[in-house]
């Protein structure tokens, strides 16, 4: 890696085009979000009185053909539309792991899509698709549709999060990059805040999704003003077009635009490898001893985050106490990781600050386990904890690989990455619903303890230029 960036020295670390971008995105994100934070109040667990001739008055009586669900704190949900109950039970667990297996499929679907067709395509696609499927997974009349566009959903989500990300690193300055963390993230905080206020008011799920579903039709319009990522552009070829892009992005940040053109090429001369392929794959993931190594290790360490991240989302909705304000307190904590990320991300090594959050996270959950279940709030308080390192470490990881492969990849490599986290988020549900608690959250710990362990083989990215080529990443080495 390099410490002189042309591309920053064009357009700016970050400036007026990239706070515009910022905000696009965030916007654009929100509607994501709510699908990924919304499963406590579609699919939650419900309590019931069976109706059935001859069943005794017990709640959670099984089996049951005519329950009468307590409609105290949802008055809908998919569970009670369609009687995800008894033996019917697994499917509610189903819904909720179908969408991570759209995320899944979206992730490596939609970083083929940005490597191969631009950055700006796929997020504007992935925003589209994501509005029609909300919509129609509102209206559909029976479960097994509901089913399949949950997966739809999914698959554009996946696209939206990895897209839009990869977009704002290559837009940023590497004395930018370190903000990064923080300020994407943003939307997720505001919906983990926002979500639990609307869903006190619209507690049936269909106008839930439809409501959850608005901000987008906003930001797809606004979002045809977005340029090309213009490292993409140079990386596949198109420096012309590059240079077009860099020239706009630098009028829009009051910067000099004469010698652009020869600033590139200049950069581009520097080169040692004038065979690399123009468009990469996830073959290329794999193509040499260190991209290998890279990429398993990224993909056990997202495993191990996602499982811990999206089983304790899934796990606060079970804690004693008010079911909204558990949630809405749960959101407010996701503010002070934005800040902390920030911080770790300027002034600490990248590996510290990841194992330092995974180490934070296995913590609190070991001490979750031995706190008696009357004392409401100190449970509450180190759950938060134990999310709060799991946050931290999700936002520091999708700016760690980001750095560790290089723009041929990039997108793919982020693609990969999410993939093994929507697996993770896949098992996390029946991990949740194993029935002794203290089991599942010692699985989440101990999976995080893992992530923490494989963190220390991978190269520090602190201060380094965006890698471009294979060959830039296989020459890469771990500074001390």
């Amino acid at each position: 890696m390099t410490t002189e960036d042309a591309i920053e020295n064009i357009i700016g670390r970050f400036g007026f085009y990239q706070t515009w971008v910022l905000f696009l995105i965030a916007i654009g994100r929100v509607p994501a979000d709510f699908q990924l934070t919304n499963v406590v109040y579609i699919l939650p667990k419900v309590d019931y009185v069976c109706l059935d001739e001859g069943s005794p008055n017990m709640t959670n009586y099984c089996p049951c053909k005519n329950p009468e669900y307590e409609t105290s704190t949802i008055v809908e949900s998919v569970v009670t539309t369609w009687n995800l109950i008894c033996g019917s039970s697994h499917l509610a667990s189903l819904a909720q792991s179908v969408l991570q297996i759209g995320i899944l499929t979206g992730s490596l679907l939609y970083g083929y899509l940005s490597d191969r067709y631009g950055r700006k395509t796929s997020i504007l696609m992935a925003l589209t698709t994501d509005v029609v499927f909300v919509v129609a997974s509102a209206l559909v009349p029976n479960f097994w549709m509901f089913l399949v566009l949950r997966f739809l959903i999914g698959t554009s989500v996946g696209g939206t999060l990895i897209c839009s990300y990869t977009l704002m690193v290559e837009l940023s300055g590497k004395s930018f990059r370190p903000y990064l963390p923080g300020l994407t993230q943003i939307a997720y905080a505001t919906v983990s805040i926002v979500h639990p206020i609307i869903a006190y008011y619209v507690r049936e799920w269909r106008y839930l999704q439809l409501v959850t579903s608005l901000p987008c039709v906003f930001v797809i319009s606004y979002n045809w003003l977005m340029l090309e990522s213009p490292r993409w552009l140079i990386t596949v070829g198109k420096k012309k077009e590059a240079i077009d892009v860099l020239t706009k992005i630098a009028k829009w940040n009051k910067r000099p635009t004469e010698n652009i053109a020869s600033i590139i090429y200049a950069a581009e001369e520097h080169k040692t490898n004038k065979e690399e392929p123009k468009y990469g794959s996830y073959l290329d993931l794999f193509s040499t001893p260190k991209m290998k190594m890279y990429s398993l290790i990224i993909a056990c360490v997202w495993f191990c985050c996602g499982n811990t991240f999206y089983g304790i989302n899934q796990y606060i909705g079970r804690l004693q106490g008010n079911f909204y304000l558990n949630i809405f307190l749960f959101g407010v904590f996701h503010i002070p990781p934005l800040f902390f990320n920030v911080l770790v991300s300027l002034y600490i090594k990248r590996k510290i600050g990841v194992i330092g959050s995974f180490s934070i996270s296995a913590i609190a959950l070991i001490i979750f386990i031995y706190i008696p279940s009357d004392l409401e709030y100190l449970s509450l308080a180190f759950a938060i904890l134990g999310h709060i390192g799991s946050n931290m470490a999700f936002g520091q990881m999708y700016l760690f690989t980001s750095e560790v492969f290089p723009t041929v990849v990039r997108n793919s490599a982020l693609g990969f990455a999410s993939m093994f986290s929507r697996f993770g988020g896949f098992v996390a549900p029946f991990v949740v619903n194993i029935g002794i608690e203290w089991i599942s959250v010692a699985i989440f710990s101990g999976v995080t303890l893992i992530a923490a362990f494989f963190c220390f083989f991978l190269p520090d990215t602190k201060d380094k230029v965006l890698l471009n080529t294979i060959e830039q990443a296989e020459k890469l080495t771990d500074d001390k």
